[in-house]
């Protein structure tokens, strides 16, 4: 395992939210909601700070996000700006390295080990950085120092907002013991609830089960649970990586028959892989269908549409199809995934974050 390298993960605090507020003094220090028209099936793209206390967050439906903030305040946002600023962002990390790997407009790794500044200490370059950018651009980062990549995007997010957490070599797996499971990279809901159900909540628990144990209960991703929680993980940051498809998928916590609750899950993926398309500032033109039936046999289906898209009707449209003419309701589901591919870089000059 190579701990020679100086990782850091910056994340910009409530970034589109934080642009908005900082652009218009009238939304400081209020609850700002962007995304789709609440009157409408919305999806929240971000809140500020001061939302998110009333328990709103990123993928909320907009009706729901209304019930539980009604004094908030709901913009649609301007995409194009937040591209520009983040632009100006990955100029200020140019001046330190070359070595940048974006994740979206709001966050991205850097290889620091050798860098512009000729600074020893990765802390010292991500701090430097935190203070460049709210002193050139009014807004907040936080910062996670480490020397993989899978450690400084968790510690990132440990102290929020414009918080830095460092974890060196000797540090890790005691850090990672104390993490939360949900924190995990990989690990969403069902996963999650799989892990509790097992009893295990957090690293330490996590680092008493075998590698086997692991494989037989989460198959690949046990594989992967065990070398995280280790601080294994010898990922490079890749300046030249390019997103080929974005999906989600998930395994249900028992089998499905009943078409509607797997159109349900289809709607759910669309909306999530347009928030994702927009981050990237891509659109696809293929849409894949995934099932896993009960015996674990496993199918996909796929679409090539005449135009390229990323809206989350259309791509619900493509993948309902898909399933209808996939699916005969004799067997039950126990895996479904949804995947845009045949990606191509989009301006999203004029997009706005409309309710779909």
């Amino acid at each position: 395992m190579d701990t020679s390298r100086k990782i850091i993960h910056i994340d910009m605090d409530a970034f589109y939210a934080s642009v908005e507020q900082r652009d218009h003094p009238e939304f400081r220090g209020k609850p700002l909601i962007i995304g789709g028209d609440p009157n409408k099936r919305g999806v929240v793209s971000t809140c500020s700070y001061e939302a998110r206390k009333f328990g709103v967050h990123s993928a909320m439906p907009t009706r729901q996000a209304v019930k539980l903030c009604p004094n908030g305040i709901f913009i649609h946002g301007n995409m194009a700006h937040y591209v520009e600023v983040s632009g100006q962002i990955r100029e200020i990390f140019s001046r330190y390295t070359d070595l940048i790997e974006p994740l979206s407009l709001d966050e991205a790794y850097l290889d620091v080990t050798e860098n512009k500044k000729g600074m020893k200490s990765a802390t010292l370059i991500a701090r430097d950085i935190q203070q460049t950018i709210y002193r050139e651009l009014g807004l907040t980062a936080s910062a996670g120092v480490s020397f993989n990549k899978f450690i400084a995007k968790i510690a990132s997010d440990y102290h929020k907002p414009a918080g830095i957490t460092v974890v060196s070599p000797e540090e890790a797996e005691a850090f990672l013991e104390r993490i939360p499971v949900t924190k995990f990279y990989g690990v969403g809901k069902v996963t999650a609830e799989k892990l509790h159900r097992l009893g295990i909540e957090n690293g330490a628990d996590l680092k008493k089960w075998s590698e086997w144990d692991l494989i037989r209960e989460l198959h690949k991703q046990g594989y992967h649970l065990y070398r995280h929680v280790r601080g294994r993980s010898n990922n490079i940051v890749n300046p030249h990586r390019d997103r080929k498809s974005v999906g989600k998928e998930t395994t249900f916590e028992f089998n499905v028959l009943d078409e509607r609750v797997l159109e349900q899950n289809l709607m759910i993926f669309a909306k999530k892989v347009e928030e994702r398309l927009t981050k990237l500032q891509k659109h696809g033109k293929t849409v894949v269908l995934k099932l896993r039936y009960s015996d674990f046999t496993t199918i996909t289906k796929r679409l090539t549409l005449n135009e390229y898209i990323h809206d989350a009707q259309q791509i619900y449209q493509a993948a309902a199809l898909l399933l209808r003419e996939s699916y005969t309701g004799k067997e039950s589901i126990r895996l479904i995934g949804l995947t845009v591919t045949n990606l191509k870089p989009v301006h999203f000059e004029n997009l706005r974050l409309e309710g779909l």
